[in-house]
């Protein structure tokens, strides 16, 4: 790894230092007509000058750390598309797009998302077996380029734990940013609080951890607030740009660049060191973002 990309891990794991992340890759994706019913995560392979395009964008948009299209490029989730024979492939391929995008001044995070099942007792899948399937992908996104891992949208905190520990295997000294989901509850889908979710993946040893996804950026600060007090460790935000509505039978994200903007100077107030965009946003809300917490 170079002398650029070194100084720029050494700022994403400094404590004062913020960063900024990118935005969506399926909102962008799909406005470029990619229907939702195909697996995202096979673009890498079938068409990578659309991924690659996304990626450019957020770069250009100052995105300081771009996140690989990889979120459900995990063995149980690709079996539904008939795709687990090609898990280090995919996963390859996202790597090497973003780092390709990237040059050597950004930094590349492999997104990993949940597996879409429960674990044992209340489920089938062992922790073991989910160990198994993280550091299988986690394995090819390092070995396409990866700098870090982003641990994304997850509900259950005995899920996420098994990809931090999964992460520890693939590679001890690789930083791990993990994120949890909430909704407007502040609770996350199986009832931890924001407290819970900070002491916990505290305990577990990430490196960075946070909120992404479900809910728009005011119920994110909400959060954050409540995670500061009980934990030393770099929190991130990468809320949705705002609740999203129906029109027209479509889910819509109306939370324009000014206000994410805005939202992320109260998010750096309120603790947060990394902040992103994630379901809605767009290079335009990340630039917004850039242009906004800079002093």
């Amino acid at each position: 790894m170079n002398e650029t990309r070194n100084r720029a891990l050494q700022r994403l794991l400094d404590p004062e230092s913020v960063v900024v992340f990118d935005g969506a890759m399926g909102t962008m994706l799909y406005s470029k007509g990619v229907f939702i019913n195909q697996c995202y995560d096979e673009l890498n392979v079938r068409s990578p000058e659309l991924v690659r395009e996304v990626h450019r964008a957020y770069v250009k948009a100052g995105a300081e750390v771009i996140e690989t299209n990889s979120f459900g490029a995990n063995r149980v989730k690709l079996a539904q598309y008939g795709l687990e024979g090609q898990v280090a492939e995919l996963n390859l391929a996202a790597a090497a797009l973003a780092r390709e995008a990237a040059g050597d001044k950004v930094l590349v995070a492999g997104a990993i998302g949940p597996l879409g099942v429960r674990l044992e007792p209340l489920g089938h899948t062992s922790r073991d077996e989910a160990r198994g399937y993280f550091r299988e992908q986690m394995q090819a996104l390092k070995d396409g380029g990866a700098d870090l891992f982003v641990l994304e949208t997850f509900a259950d905190l005995e899920e996420i734990e098994q990809a931090i520990r999964a992460a520890r295997e693939v590679d001890p000294n690789m930083p791990v940013v993990a994120q949890m989901t909430i909704g407007v509850d502040g609770l996350t889908p199986y009832g931890a609080t924001a407290t819970d979710v900070a002491r916990t993946l505290d305990e577990v040893g990430a490196d960075v951890i946070g909120l992404n996804c479900s809910v728009g950026p005011q119920t994110i600060l909400e959060a954050v607030e409540k995670m500061t007090p009980v934990t030393r460790r770099k929190i991130s935000a990468q809320p949705n740009a705002g609740m999203p509505r129906e029109v027209g039978g479509r889910s819509m994200y109306m939370a324009s660049p000014e206000y994410m903007a805005s939202y992320a100077r109260h998010l750096v107030q309120a603790g947060a060191k990394i902040v992103g965009g994630c379901c809605g946003t767009t290079p335009e809300h990340v630039h917004a973002i850039v242009e906004g917490i800079r002093p």
